[in-house]
Protein backbone atom coordinates (compact mmCIF):
# COMPACT_ATOMS: atom_id res chain seq x y z
CA UNK A 1 0.00 0.00 0.00
CA UNK A 2 2.99 2.68 0.85
CA UNK A 3 4.49 1.80 -2.21
CA UNK A 4 1.43 2.83 -4.54
CA UNK A 5 0.42 6.04 -3.08
CA UNK A 6 4.68 6.73 -3.57
CA UNK A 7 3.79 5.74 -7.21
CA UNK A 8 1.01 8.00 -7.35
CA UNK A 9 2.90 11.22 -5.32
CA UNK A 10 5.71 11.08 -7.88
CA UNK A 11 2.98 10.25 -11.11
CA UNK A 12 0.72 13.20 -9.21
CA UNK A 13 3.91 15.45 -9.17
CA UNK A 14 5.69 14.81 -12.22
CA UNK A 15 1.68 15.59 -14.04
CA UNK A 16 1.23 19.10 -12.01
CA UNK A 17 4.71 20.53 -12.68
CA UNK A 18 4.56 19.31 -16.04
CA UNK A 19 0.94 21.01 -16.96
CA UNK A 20 2.56 24.35 -15.77
CA UNK A 21 5.27 24.17 -18.47
CA UNK A 22 4.31 25.06 -22.05
CA UNK A 23 5.84 25.99 -24.96
CA UNK A 24 6.85 29.63 -25.99
CA UNK A 25 3.88 30.62 -28.59
CA UNK A 26 5.88 30.31 -32.42
CA UNK A 27 4.09 33.25 -33.35
CA UNK A 28 5.87 35.04 -30.71
CA UNK A 29 8.66 33.87 -32.23
CA UNK A 30 8.09 34.56 -35.21
CA UNK A 31 7.16 38.07 -34.53
CA UNK A 32 10.63 38.54 -32.70
CA UNK A 33 12.47 37.14 -35.62
CA UNK A 34 10.57 39.48 -37.72
CA UNK A 35 11.07 42.71 -35.42
CA UNK A 36 14.27 42.25 -34.33
CA UNK A 37 16.29 40.02 -36.87
CA UNK A 38 20.09 40.59 -35.83
CA UNK A 39 19.04 40.43 -31.79
CA UNK A 40 20.83 37.51 -30.32
CA UNK A 41 18.08 36.00 -27.69
CA UNK A 42 19.13 34.53 -24.49
CA UNK A 43 15.74 33.60 -22.54
CA UNK A 44 12.06 33.55 -22.97
CA UNK A 45 10.22 33.63 -20.09
CA UNK A 46 6.50 32.88 -20.71
CA UNK A 47 4.33 34.49 -17.91
CA UNK A 48 0.98 32.30 -19.71
CA UNK A 49 -0.60 36.16 -20.56
CA UNK A 50 2.93 37.49 -22.22
CA UNK A 51 6.30 36.80 -22.87
CA UNK A 52 8.74 38.34 -22.24
CA UNK A 53 11.89 38.02 -24.54
CA UNK A 54 15.45 38.90 -23.15
CA UNK A 55 18.05 39.44 -25.92
CA UNK A 56 21.17 41.43 -26.74
CA UNK A 57 21.19 44.03 -29.79
CA UNK A 58 24.02 45.96 -30.68
CA UNK A 59 25.87 45.24 -27.87
CA UNK A 60 23.24 46.53 -25.38
CA UNK A 61 20.48 44.02 -22.78
CA UNK A 62 17.44 44.65 -24.18
CA UNK A 63 13.76 42.97 -22.74
CA UNK A 64 10.64 42.47 -26.06
CA UNK A 65 7.17 41.77 -24.44
CA UNK A 66 4.47 40.25 -26.35
CA UNK A 67 1.47 39.03 -25.68
CA UNK A 68 0.77 35.22 -25.68
CA UNK A 69 -0.96 35.97 -29.50
CA UNK A 70 2.09 37.87 -30.09
CA UNK A 71 1.28 41.27 -30.52
CA UNK A 72 4.13 43.34 -29.54
CA UNK A 73 3.60 45.36 -26.35
CA UNK A 74 6.70 46.83 -26.40
CA UNK A 75 10.94 47.10 -25.66
CA UNK A 76 12.64 48.05 -22.90
CA UNK A 77 16.26 48.89 -23.05
CA UNK A 78 18.56 49.96 -19.73
CA UNK A 79 20.51 53.06 -20.41
CA UNK A 80 22.90 55.08 -18.23
CA UNK A 81 20.99 58.30 -16.62
CA UNK A 82 23.80 60.21 -18.29
CA UNK A 83 22.52 59.08 -21.64
CA UNK A 84 18.95 60.29 -20.57
CA UNK A 85 17.79 62.87 -23.33
CA UNK A 86 18.81 66.81 -21.59
CA UNK A 87 14.52 67.49 -22.03
CA UNK A 88 13.93 64.06 -19.79
CA UNK A 89 16.52 65.42 -16.93
CA UNK A 90 15.05 68.99 -16.87
CA UNK A 91 11.63 67.38 -16.38
CA UNK A 92 12.95 65.47 -13.59
CA UNK A 93 14.81 68.11 -12.61
CA UNK A 94 11.47 70.35 -12.33
CA UNK A 95 9.25 67.53 -10.51
CA UNK A 96 8.53 66.85 -7.47
CA UNK A 97 10.26 64.14 -7.41
CA UNK A 98 13.85 66.15 -7.98
CA UNK A 99 15.15 65.65 -4.36
CA UNK A 100 15.26 61.87 -5.44
CA UNK A 101 17.81 59.51 -6.52
CA UNK A 102 17.55 57.88 -9.52
CA UNK A 103 18.66 54.40 -9.40
CA UNK A 104 18.07 53.41 -13.04
CA UNK A 105 17.09 53.91 -16.38
CA UNK A 106 15.08 52.62 -19.07
CA UNK A 107 14.54 53.37 -22.39
CA UNK A 108 10.92 52.20 -23.60
CA UNK A 109 10.15 51.77 -27.35
CA UNK A 110 6.52 51.33 -27.52
CA UNK A 111 3.78 50.39 -30.41
CA UNK A 112 3.31 53.11 -33.17
CA UNK A 113 6.92 54.39 -32.74
CA UNK A 114 7.24 56.34 -29.60
CA UNK A 115 9.22 56.09 -26.76
CA UNK A 116 9.51 56.84 -23.15
CA UNK A 117 11.81 57.17 -20.47
CA UNK A 118 11.47 55.25 -17.09
CA UNK A 119 13.26 56.28 -14.15
CA UNK A 120 13.19 54.18 -11.00
CA UNK A 121 13.75 56.98 -8.34
CA UNK A 122 14.71 56.53 -4.46
CA UNK A 123 13.44 58.89 -1.59
CA UNK A 124 14.17 56.04 1.22
CA UNK A 125 14.16 52.40 1.65
CA UNK A 126 10.35 52.71 1.40
CA UNK A 127 9.79 55.33 -0.57
CA UNK A 128 10.67 53.93 -4.39
CA UNK A 129 9.07 54.95 -7.57
CA UNK A 130 9.24 54.50 -11.27
CA UNK A 131 8.51 57.68 -12.78
CA UNK A 132 7.32 57.52 -16.74
CA UNK A 133 8.47 60.43 -18.85
CA UNK A 134 7.89 61.24 -22.67
CA UNK A 135 10.60 62.70 -25.01
CA UNK A 136 9.34 66.26 -23.76
CA UNK A 137 10.06 65.75 -20.35
CA UNK A 138 6.70 65.70 -19.85
CA UNK A 139 6.02 63.63 -16.18
CA UNK A 140 3.10 60.81 -17.44
CA UNK A 141 2.63 58.63 -14.74
CA UNK A 142 4.13 56.92 -11.60
CA UNK A 143 4.35 53.57 -9.76
CA UNK A 144 5.35 52.27 -6.92
CA UNK A 145 8.47 49.48 -6.61
CA UNK A 146 9.88 47.96 -4.55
Amino acid sequence: MKKIFIIISLFSISFVSSAQVRIVPEIVKENFKNQYPNAKISEYEDLLVKVIVKFTLDGADMKATYTNKGSWKGTDKEISYATVPAEVKDGFNKSKFADWAIRESTQIYLPGGSIQYRLRAKKNDLQLKYLFFNTKGRLLRTSITI
